[in-house]
């Protein structure tokens, strides 16, 4: 068993359209624990150094001012194998081609408005939940069921 902690990020469209406890739930389903959560308007500071690695790319400022243009929600997640669980739950970035019963799947609508972000490593899942998180953040208790 390998105990992972990674970030959800709960996008501006998907708080919007009312989806935040529907994609909670589905990560609790699975017997994940949310450990750290907040609601915030990113600044674009924060919305810069998340997605740092698109810097320079076409989409770039779309992204940006899409990522900042409403509230978000962001959770840390921990379980065993949190990252690829959390992936495969939330299905490929372009809604189009994710299967039914996954997040982007069932709720996406365009491949930037596609409900959610997930950290796909555990190298990106540390750098992203710094933005978010110190170890203050985050809150130790055992599931039941």
């Amino acid at each position: 068993m390998v105990l992972e902690r990674t970030l959800i990020i709960v996008k501006p469209d998907g708080v919007v359209r009312g989806y935040v406890g529907e994609v909670l739930r589905r990560f609790e389903m699975k017997g994940l624990k949310i450990v750290a959560l907040k609601m915030l308007k990113l600044e674009r500071s924060e919305a810069e150094r998340l997605y740092a690695v698109h810097k320079g790319k076409p989409f770039y400022e779309e992204l940006i001012g899409y990522i900042t243009s409403a509230p978000i929600v962001v959770a840390a997640l921990e379980g065993n194998e949190a990252i690829s669980v959390v992936r495969k739950i939330i299905g490929p970035t372009n809604p189009k081609e994710a299967e039914p019963g996954t997040i982007r799947g069932d709720l996406g609508l365009t491949v930037t408005k596609n409900v959610i972000h997930a950290s796909d490593s555990k190298e990106n899942a540390a750098y992203e939940l710094s933005i978010f998180f110190g170890e203050k953040d985050y809150v130790k208790y055992e599931r039941e069921g």
